[in-house]
């Protein structure tokens, strides 16, 4: 993995330096709230429903054993004892006091972690393959390009305050396996017929209130000018996005605005740079500089690939083992090495939660097994990426020990989830208690390996983090008059051969009572297993038959809303994310649930008029 630079080391601790000033002088009273919010946001640091909240970057989700350690000591020191990794490859704290916060900041340096850019209206953390550098249909290595990226963008002056935040993907491998349609950027690498290496360019995906895969600008674009497109679309977005209404001010709304005078745009602007702008062509890859990053990335030491490693024998009269062996251990591109998936989806605590405890245990198993290091997955998991063949049944022995060996990965228990409503102070729905009510009501793993590989999402507001959208099954958390309603879609999918072309899943009717979701995530289900076809996933029969027979199947199990005259869906609540200087208000930070609904919405009649000047 990437390692460090004097030069790395000492940005990231001048920044930290730098936050502890801001923070003693907001604590003093001489820098006021307004004052320090940006500062503090684009550390990553959030004001969210009981306690401030810091947003670790994990850059393209690669963990060495020692950073791992040392996020366990902050959670054990300064939180409640645990930690929770995001579908961005970040980890999020929720209980640090704000007068820790430097001392936070400072103890992450030490490890060459942070939070910068995790928030705000900037470019955020880049994500990448969970496998990288591991999968047998690499095209290429997406970490250098990662970290190109990573270095160019973070505290760009120019795009410190865009019209809203901004998200990258890097897919090197022949599957998409970043979502990579759903981002604000999305680079997915391709071979041409010379054996050229370039990018397939998508721009606008985004979830939210208003779902869109991004389209494609450029089939092909050389690698070397990755870092001069990227900014031209940058360019285009900071000078035409729209900043006058939060609800519209994400790249994918100016896309779906101007359609291909967007991308006329960006290549005017692509070329000014190269033709006019002074020392614009120096932003061109060289050869030796990816190179120079590229070798940051070899192998960790001691890794070789051995073709005479084999699984070990002996082992198949333990149904258990041979389970794992099937859903947590993946293929590699080095002969007698795998990559093992850790599971962090069990019955008892939140999906993607670790305790400072099982961090401790996962780095002990990434030291023992995959030379210190860990990767994190979108779906929330952690991932040993240099595992002996030979080593796999020790492993999955220790793994099960410390409570990481569910073989569930890919299965209904295998669910995203954000916090929602029991820590975030945008979201109107609880995500955690659906999400125990489901993984308690499936705990039979001969039935979970029946129905097969299903993507079911859950979030607790408007705002996706849960991923929603592109689930197979998508749970929505609402408000309606203060209470928790729950949204239901199918049919959505990420973009990976197992989710299906990415497209976000369709809504299935009004929402659901709390008390009513695992009976109709229940009745989708067994819908499916009734009607299936031989060896069709759940994400193929849902699109083959459509919304309306699951529809009926989830109404004939309603109680609650059942007894209603006209049962309507509750609209979803527009969240205002805390990250923007345009937030025009949100839920108090209170114990109790708020009742009534968020401030104000934006000012109507404000609107800004496409076409004409905007792009001649």
């Amino acid at each position: 993995m990437y390692q460090y630079t004097d030069f790395d080391r000492r940005f990231i601790r001048a920044r930290a330096a730098q936050y502890r000033d801001q923070l003693e002088r907001h604590l003093a009273g001489s820098l006021g709230g307004e004052e320090f919010k940006p500062l503090r946001l684009q550390n990553g640091w959030y004001i969210q429903r009981h306690a401030p909240m810091l947003r670790v970057a994990i850059p393209y989700g690669a963990l060495a054993s020692q950073q791992l350690r040392a996020l366990a000591d902050i959670a054990e020191e300064y939180d409640r004892g645990y930690g929770h990794f995001t579908t961005r490859q970040n980890l999020q704290y929720n209980w640090i006091a704000l007068a820790n916060s430097a001392d936070v900041m400072d103890r992450l340096a030490a490890v060459d972690m942070h939070g910068i850019q995790t928030s705000g209206n900037c470019v955020r953390n880049i994500s990448s393959d969970v496998f990288a550098g591991t999968a047998p249909d690499e095209i290429v290595d997406p970490r250098p390009f990662c970290e190109i990226l990573r270095q160019w963008s973070t505290l760009h002056p120019e795009f410190a305050y865009l019209p809203r935040k901004f998200k990258i993907a890097v897919s090197g491998a022949r599957e998409d396996r970043v979502a990579a349609g759903w981002y604000d950027i999305g680079l997915q690498a391709l071979s041409d017929d010379d054996g050229q290496i370039g990018f397939r360019v998508q721009v606008g995906g985004g979830m939210g209130r208003t779902p869109m895969i991004g389209a494609v600008i450029r089939d092909f674009l050389p690698w070397q000018q990755l870092l001069v497109y990227v900014e031209a679309i940058l360019r285009v977005y900071n000078s035409y996005g729209r900043r006058d209404n939060i609800w519209k001010a994400r790249i994918k709304m100016l896309v779906k605005a101007e359609g291909a005078r967007f991308t006329e745009a960006v290549e005017r602007e692509f070329a000014d740079i190269l033709q006019r702008d002074p020392g614009g062509a120096a932003h061109l890859i060289t050869l030796h500089e990816f190179n120079r990053v590229a070798s940051q990335f070899a192998p960790p030491h001691g890794v070789r690939p051995d073709a005479s490693a084999a699984l070990a024998t002996g082992h198949a009269h333990e149904p258990a083992y041979l389970r794992w062996l099937q859903r947590n251990v993946h293929t590699h591109r080095l002969p007698g090495l795998r990559a093992a998936t850790l599971s962090l989806k069990r019955a008892g605590q939140a999906p993607g939660d670790a305790t400072a405890q099982q961090m401790r245990a996962a780095a002990d198993l990434a030291e023992r097994y995959s030379h210190g290091e860990l990767r994190v997955s979108h779906e929330q998991n952690l991932v040993l990426p240099w595992v002996s063949a030979a080593a796999l049944h020790a492993l999955w022995r220790d793994a099960r020990e410390a409570g990481f060996a569910t073989p569930n990965i890919g299965l209904l228990t295998d669910m995203i989830a954000c916090p929602g409503g029991d820590f975030c102070s945008l979201a109107n729905a609880r995500s955690i208690p659906i999400a125990a009510a489901i993984t308690e009501r499936y705990t039979d793993l001969d039935e979970l390996f029946d129905i097969g590989d299903i993507d079911l999402n859950i979030s607790g507001c408007i705002n996706s983090c849960g991923h929603h959208h592109s689930g197979h099954i998508g749970i929505l958390g609402v408000d309606k008059d203060g209470a928790e309603w729950y949204q239901i879609t199918v049919g959505g999918g990420d973009g990976s051969e197992v989710g299906g072309a990415a497209s976000p899943g369709k809504i299935i009717g009004p929402s659901f009572a709390a008390e009513e979701v695992p009976d109709v995530v229940e009745a989708l289900i067994t819908l499916y297993l009734r009607q299936r076809q031989a060896g069709e996933l759940f994400v193929a029969f849902a699109r083959r038959v459509g919304a309306q027979p699951f529809k009926a199947a989830a109404d004939a199990v309603r109680r609650a809303t059942a007894t209603q005259e006209h049962p309507q869906a509750a609209a979803p609540q527009q969240s205002a994310p805390e990250g923007d200087a345009k937030t025009p208000g949100g839920r108090p930070a209170s114990h109790e649930r708020p009742q009534g609904r968020l401030a104000d919405p934006p000012p109507v009649g404000v609107k800004k008029t496409w076409g004409g000047p905007a792009f001649p």
